[in-house]
């Protein structure tokens, strides 16, 4: 007989994404983002981080002052990472995203096809990007929910660490 608790789909991919948000080097905030297809194969992941080649050691992590004086105008967002990380179309497909997507990314999400957002934390909502967010998912069609998202719990022979 199978086992009855086991994760979700949902689950596995935000999952993912969490584990990929662990790569971020981002003192604040650490994103992670998973690409899904219509066959549950995962396409693509990203976190957010400055471009490749740029070493993160050389450039600001601060989320306060001036634009070139803070992480805003370095750090490349976990969802575009991941549509740029694809190996395949990322057409029809589903990302997870453990923060609701900025207005930015939003519009990479919509250009590139993708049809689906599963969001894990909203911490934003009240901001003018995700309001802007929203318009234009709601305009482009694009469906967005947000799942509930326990703690990651750590097993090593069978113990939880």
């Amino acid at each position: 007989m199978k086992r009855d608790k086991y994760l979700t789909w949902n689950e596995y991919f935000m999952g993912v994404a969490s584990l990929s948000a662990q790569r971020s080097k981002d003192p604040n905030t650490r994103v992670g983002a998973c690409i899904v297809n219509e066959e549950k194969r995962i396409v693509s992941i990203g976190y957010n981080g400055f471009p490749r080649g740029a070493s993160d050691d050389h450039f600001p992590w601060n989320n306060e002052g001036d634009l070139l004086n803070s992480k805003y105008a370095y750090v490349v967002h976990a969802e575009a990472n991941a549509i740029l990380n694809a190996t395949t179309s990322v057409k029809n497909t589903t990302i997870y995203v453990t923060l609701f997507p900025c207005h930015e990314c939003t519009k990479l999400i919509i250009q590139s096809g993708i049809k689906k957002i599963v969001y894990a934390d909203n911490k934003y909502s009240n901001t003018d990007s995700h309001k802007a967010a929203l318009k234009m998912l709601d305009a482009a069609g694009v469906l967005y929910e947000q799942m509930e998202f326990g703690e990651v719990v750590y097993v090593k022979d069978n113990k939880e660490i």
